[in-house]
């Protein structure tokens, strides 16, 4: 009998991980993030939705990632859509890479459902409120290029070339500090609610240990010493 084929496929390039959904919908996971087949993902699945699955994970939300994002940068690879929860899985992630010609968008309010796995939070902060309000409520989806002319997708790829360029993207975030990295994600995940008064008193326990590592003491010796650094994340 062969064994059924992994959901998720998880492969190490260096000092990025991607991780591949291999059916689309509705599995997960983190790192690079994208998606075997024909699409990144659709969301939930709604037929194990009507005989009472819940793809939620307690303490994470919908599929383990949209109510508490992973520490390290998440960088998001979409091909052909990433619609409901697939583009929540998205938005959960720090940044997003998409194919021309990919729709996306939050079609729940078609089949009488809320899109719950932090759209309704997110795409407001990323792109004009009353463009996220008219994808909401219409339920209609956008295709990629528009997407990125709203600030909702960092960078355009060619199709097929989404996770080429999520890669190119992953690589130049992973060659900085991995603790700066961790911080000013952080930091700039938490601070939403800060007010300027409080911003650097609130960012200061933070950001002061990555100052007195010793990578960021690797940082600065092989600036001067003029070479690439070797990061020991301590």
């Amino acid at each position: 009998m062969n064994a059924e084929p992994s959901a998720v496929l998880i492969e190490r390039r260096g000092r990025v991980l991607i991780v591949t959904l291999n059916r689309p919908d509705p599995e997960l996971s983190v790192g690079v993030l994208t998606g075997a087949g024909k699409g990144f993902c659709s969301g939930m699945d709604l037929k194990a939705f009507r005989a009472g699955e819940r793809p939620h994970v307690e303490g994470r939300g919908f599929a383990g990632i949209v109510e508490r994002p992973a520490d390290k940068p998440l960088v998001a690879a979409i091909e052909g859509f990433a619609v409901a929860g697939g583009l929540e899985v998205a938005l959960a992630c720090d940044l997003i890479v998409a194919a021309r010609g990919a729709r996306l968008g939050i079609p729940e309010v078609k089949r009488s459902m809320v899109a719950a796995g932090g759209a309704l939070l997110r795409l407001p902060r990323t792109m004009p409120r009353n463009v996220a309000m008219e994808l909401a409520l219409t339920g209609e989806l956008i295709y990629a290029e528009r997407a990125f002319d709203l600030g909702l997708v960092n960078r355009l790829a060619e199709p097929g070339e989404a996770l080429h360029v999520a890669l190119e993207l992953a690589i130049e975030i992973a060659a900085n500090g991995p603790l700066a990295l961790a911080a000013t994600k952080r930091v700039m995940a938490e601070s939403a609610d800060w007010s300027d008064a409080e911003f650097f008193a609130r960012q200061r326990p933070i950001i002061d240990p990555v100052f007195s590592s010793e990578d960021a003491r690797e940082g600065a010796t092989a600036f001067a010493e003029r070479r690439d650094p070797v990061w020991k994340g301590r």
